[in-house]
């Protein structure tokens, strides 16, 4: 399964390959969602695309970011205080006699201090990086799709909920981030040749079991551990990767864009590896649609 992938994140690439037309409804609607509180995972180098806003629509969704931003930043200076002072508490009473509680929250108050001190860098850093542009299950990414032969870019949640299933289907359904192919004209038939997309990807990342991987008894190691592996294409190139995708609403509630990557049986490499799961690429065409 295609557990985690570095993205193409920037709309306008999809808009520049595809001559396709960019959701503005959508993509404001999601950053307006998450600067109203909701808990949308949106990665960073998906809000840099509108550093530079050049029509008011992309204004907007600025001044949306921009709030968020300053409200995540309040937050975590706050916080940063609080672990500040447990941090100097704990230290006071280390100095006094040595104890596990004191020990314990020297140390959580360390992590916690060093990452909020990153994601306040993070907040206002201009620079990219690698990690701007990774999803995880349940992350948003733009998904090419076509609606009236046109090509068009949408922001969706990577984890697939099906229309018409009920709210908790993610939590009963955890996998539905891919679509295995052997049960497209099943499980995902209310997707499958309705709804397909792509998505832009220049490195997938896969879990493994340690013991697969090494070819070795798992009894060898202390636990069923896993390993994280990185598959990128020789050519560097990006993959074009098959999806299916769903418009979920209910009453009361938002609406939800949200796809899932097709896998298939793995290629020799990624089997060697120690998976058995591999994403499908697809070689959809680069012109406008008529």
């Amino acid at each position: 399964m295609c557990y985690s992938a570095q993205i193409q994140a920037d709309y306008r690439k999809y808009v520049k390959m595809f001559g396709a037309q960019m959701d503005i409804r959508e993509f404001a609607r999601l950053f307006w969602e998450r600067a109203e509180g909701s808990k949308v995972k949106i990665p960073k180098a998906m809000e840099d695309a509108f550093l530079e806003p050049q029509t008011d629509d992309e204004r907007q969704i600025k001044r949306f970011i921009d709030r968020f931003n300053a409200e995540q930043a309040a937050t975590l200076e706050q916080d940063l205080f609080k672990q500040r002072k447990r941090l100097a508490d704990a230290e006071r009473a280390l100095e006094t006699k040595i104890t596990k509680a004191a020990s314990e929250s020297r140390r959580i108050a360390t992590d916690k201090i060093d990452s909020n001190l990153r994601r306040l860098e993070d907040l206002s850093r201009a620079t990219p990086k690698d990690r701007d542009s990774r999803i995880f299950p349940g992350h948003y990414a733009p998904v090419l799709v076509v609606e009236d032969g046109q090509y068009v870019v949408k922001p969706m949640r990577y984890q697939c909920r099906i229309a018409g299933k009920p709210a908790n289907y993610d939590a009963r359904f955890p996998g539905t981030y891919n679509a295995r192919r052997d049960n497209l004209e099943g499980f995902w038939k209310p997707c499958f040749g309705v709804s397909h997309g792509v998505m832009l990807v220049g490195v997938f990342y896969e879990n493994v079991k340690r013991a697969k991987y090494e070819n070795t008894l798992l009894e060898t190691h202390e636990r069923d551990e896993n390993i994280v592996l990185e598959f990128r294409p020789s050519n560097r190139q990006l993959m074009h990767v098959a999806c299916l995708w769903s418009h979920w609403s209910a009453p009361g509630q938002p609406d939800l864009l949200s796809f899932a990557a097709i896998t298939d049986e793995p290629p020799p490499e990624v089997e060697a590896a120690g998976h058995d799961r591999c994403i499908i690429q697809s070689k959809p065409k680069t012109s406008r649609r008529g």
